[in-house]
């Protein structure tokens, strides 16, 4: 107790940490080097580099080299200052029986002072202790100690507000530093960070650290942001990055996944370089190399694949190709052997043929060459390279090098709109790329086609089935699947064989002049022109695109084995209408017969004289695009109404429980105290909807009499100054919005509430049927193993009754013998 003369439960006074925490380190950049592949071919040509010799782009030397500048030192996260022992000098307050209690006000001879609340001649409650060297402790008190929640102030402004156990922080508390803006939120363990915690390193929050913490030093897992915007996201120890963890160097275009040791690479992982390139590039556009590192070097084993398609797979030693391996050039040739280094052992023997070829009178410069099937020299480059194999066996043998000569420059005249186009077809429905690049995928390859016309001749399913080439038949209908540019050209020197071959049997040369007949018909006039709905606009193939991935799974479960060879599944139309027959879709507005010019519409099938035949194949593009239609048609304004008013009910109530949430915090509490969770990047409360961000854009939607308008890609010329033409335009706008809101509210009405949920209900139901298929097996064999057993019985107990029978008669014979015996006697 606390009475007259009594020790104060200071020990010492406030002390700082004399080391310091772990504050912002610089970053740590990859030791390894890239090298182009460019210079790695040349040297294999064992010819000077020159700007004309280089066959290949240039990529960058190295990775980035230069450290983030550091900081100024964190300040330490200063020590508690505890309660000592010493004299009492003056008391002013409330006291019973000689005890102090309740209110009072105590001054200590070391110049301490406590003002709060006192039980039993001790600190208990709330209350003020002040050290003579300015430190202060205001909170809670349990018989002379902190305990609870409090907050600490140090004479330099720095302040921790949060638990206390035994006069240390203990539990969750925020940091600020007076000296600098570092603040931590998060969990601490006697006096030091430890368990989750958030750490920023400077004000504007650009800096900082959320993860786990072991006595004041980041060990666990973590995210760490750099002010340059770097980021590390993986396991750390003893504030290095150490363990699994991915690395993203922004303003490098770099980025590292695999494992960490002290900092450095160090183990398997994944180096990536984005490259820069200009428009209408159809390759990835990045080096990437997969295998070991050794202290931050490519060493060991490891594939490097270059942003040109070439690729080396083999050892390397201190970032250089040094070992086995295999150099496999971007047209397909492979050079495998010995690489001492970063070059080749020995000069491959191709490249001296090919070079003896290719020599100018103006010197010994080299140009790279591409091969075509023939073996010939071709001229295009190797990124339209034809793969023309498979129609070669079409044509005699002694004209397939005119053939494919002729279609070579054939393709030559048309290579400008044919770049335009893929450039074309490749954007549509896709955000921004962050290098430039775009890949055609089979989603958009199908768009191309169905704008040109090529299905009027075959069905996209029998073209897929014409350019599959090697590929396994069930994966030739992936919507996704990646067509890169000199792919996009051979088919459709494919195409144009397959479709006007009859056509032209007589003209020569054969390829060219089917290759010139379809640019002509169906390329030139109607490529770029984009049909259907789905790329309609592209807000709105954005938003649509969104319901794809579902889509293709319901595809997928309804696809049907296709009667004909090769028997890959496949969905025709006639199992489209039973799919929404299944689904429980058709109802009064959407019928079969509308159904049926839903498929007219979109292209799936042709009108005929006999009307539509339902046994035509679709692919994924048609039946999305059948679904968007059907959405239109089935979902009413009546539906929407209810729809809103259940959005409205559920929204009025979350924002009351969120409401009652937020009244019982703190709102500095739930403004700056609140940790964000590990593996969580911090965001605001709210972000605005799908449906929202769409209706901030200005749309003009095309007016069609019998559907409802649908968004128009075009934009909308400027009006004029007049007052009379700004008023009619804002009203035009206005309305525009308010069809295309309506359009948007049908389609995700119909997926989000119709569609999944109903195809969600009939896996469960097959689910069950499966389920019940199989114990009515089960109980079936359970019912014959019990008839089988039953006749065992029946049959053992009538062997049974038969032998006593027997017995029974036998011992009647005796008896009957004895009793003639004894009449005879």
């Amino acid at each position: 107790m606390i009475k007259g003369k009594k020790k104060d439960a200071k020990k010492k006074d406030a002390k700082k940490d004399g080391k310091k925490a772990a504050g912002e380190k610089s970053e740590e950049s990859p030791g390894a080097t890239v090298e182009s592949s460019s210079s790695a071919l040349l040297e294999l040509q064992n010819e000077p580099v020159t700007e004309e010799t280089q066959a290949i782009p240039e990529e960058p030397d190295k990775e980035p080299s230069i450290e983030e500048p550091p900081v100024q030192p964190f300040p330490p996260i200063h020590e508690e200052s505890l309660l000592a022992q010493v004299i009492i000098k003056s008391y002013e307050g409330e006291q019973v029986d000689g005890v102090y209690e309740g209110e009072g006000f105590i001054c200590f001879e070391s110049g301490n002072t406590y003002k709060g609340q006192f039980s039993e001649g001790r600190m208990h409650g709330e209350g003020t202790y002040t050290w003579a060297d300015g430190v202060k402790y205001e909170g809670t008190f349990t018989k002379n100690v902190p305990m609870h929640k409090g907050r600490y102030t140090w004479n330099d402004g720095s302040v921790y507000e949060g638990s206390i156990h035994n006069g240390l922080r203990h539990g969750y508390g925020v940091f600020r530093s007076g000296t600098h803006p570092v603040s931590y939120t998060g969990y601490w363990c006697n006096g030091k960070r430890h368990g989750k915690g958030f750490i920023s390193y400077d004000q504007e929050q650009t800096s900082w650290y959320s993860g786990d913490w072991v006595n004041n030093v980041r060990e666990g897992w973590g995210l760490r942001c750099y002010r340059s915007g770097n980021t590390y996201r993986g396991q750390w120890k003893k504030n290095l990055r150490h363990g699994y963890g991915k690395m993203k160097w922004l303003t490098d275009n770099q980025e590292y996944v695999g494992q960490w040791e002290c900092g450095i690479q160090h183990g398997f992982g994944i180096h990536t370089w984005i490259l820069t390139r200009t428009e209408m590039s159809q390759y990835s556009l990045w080096n990437e190399y997969k295998g070991e590192f050794v202290k931050g070097e490519r060493h060991g084993h490891g594939l490097f694949i270059y942003a040109d398609g070439s690729i080396y797979s083999g050892e390397w030693v201190h970032n250089k190709r040094h070992g086995k391996g295999i150099f496999v050039l971007k047209n397909g040739q492979a050079l495998e052997g010995e690489f001492v280094n970063d070059h080749p052992e020995k000069r491959p023997a191709p490249y001296q043929e090919f070079a003896a070829k290719d020599k100018k009178c103006s010197g010994n410069k080299l140009r790279t060459l591409t091969i075509n099937d023939l073996g010939e020299i071709s001229v295009l480059g190797s990124d339209t390279d034809l793969d023309l194999s498979a129609l070669l066996d079409f044509l005699p043998r002694e004209d397939r090098a005119e053939e494919v000569k002729q279609v070579e420059l054939a393709v030559l005249r048309h290579i400008s709109k044919l770049r335009e186009t893929y450039y074309f077809y490749s954007n549509l429905g896709c955000s921004s790329s962050i290098d430039g690049t775009y890949i055609l995928l089979r989603l958009q390859f199908w768009r191309f086609l169905k704008d040109c016309e090529f299905h009027f001749s075959k069905t996209l399913a029998e073209m897929d089935r014409l350019l599959g080439g090697d590929k396994p038949f069930k994966n030739i209908h992936c919507p996704v699947d990646v067509v890169l540019f000199r792919t996009f050209v051979s088919n459709l020197v494919h195409l144009a064989f397959h479709i006007y071959h009859e056509e032209l049997k007589d003209e020569v040369p054969h390829l060219e002049r089917c290759f010139s007949e379809m640019m002509s018909r169906n390329v030139l006039p109607s490529a770029c022109c984009v049909q259907g709905i789905l790329y309609s606009g592209e807000e709105f193939a954005s938003f649509a695109q969104s319901y794809i991935e579902k889509c293709w799974e319901v595809y997928r479960d309804f696809c049907r084995p296709c009667p004909k060879p090769p028997f890959e599944p496949t969905m025709t139309l006639r199992q489209f209408l039973w799919m929404l027959d299944d689904l429980k879709l058709l109802n009064e507005q959407l019928t079969a017969s509308r159904v049926l010019g839903i498929f007219v519409k979109i292209g799936a099938s042709l009108p005929g004289i006999h009307g539509v035949n339902l046994d035509l194949e679709m692919v994924f593009l048609e039946f999305f695009e059948a679904l968007l239609e059907c959405a239109l048609v089935y979902v009413t304004e009546d539906m929407i109404l209810k729809q809103e008013a259940k959005d409205n009910q559920k929204t009025s109530s979350s924002e009351v429980k969120v409401s009652e949430e937020t009244s019982a915090m703190s709102v500095t509490e739930h403004s700056a105290l609140q940790p964000p969770r590990l593996g969580e990047d911090t965001e605001p409360a709210r972000q605005p909807s799908l449906l929202e961000t769409l209706l901030s854009f200005s749309i003009t939607p095309e007016e069609s009499k019998d559907d409802v308008p649908l968004p128009s890609k075009d934009v909308k010329e400027e009006q004029d100054s007049c007052p009379e033409n700004e008023l009619i335009g804002e009203a035009e706008e206005e309305e525009e919005k308010e069809l295309f809101s309506l359009w948007i509210r049908q389609v995700e009405i119909f997926f989000t509430t119709k569609l999944f949920p109903a195809f969600e209900h009939e896996i469960v139901l097959r689910d069950k049927r499966q389920e019940i298929k199989k114990q009515d097996a089960e109980l079936a064999g359970l019912r014959v193993i019990q008839a089988e057993e039953l006749k065992r019985l029946i049959a053992e107990k009538e062997a049974e009754e038969e032998a006593k029978k027997q017995e029974a008669a036998a011992e009647k014979n005796v008896v009957r013998e004895h009793s003639l015996g004894e009449v005879s006697s």
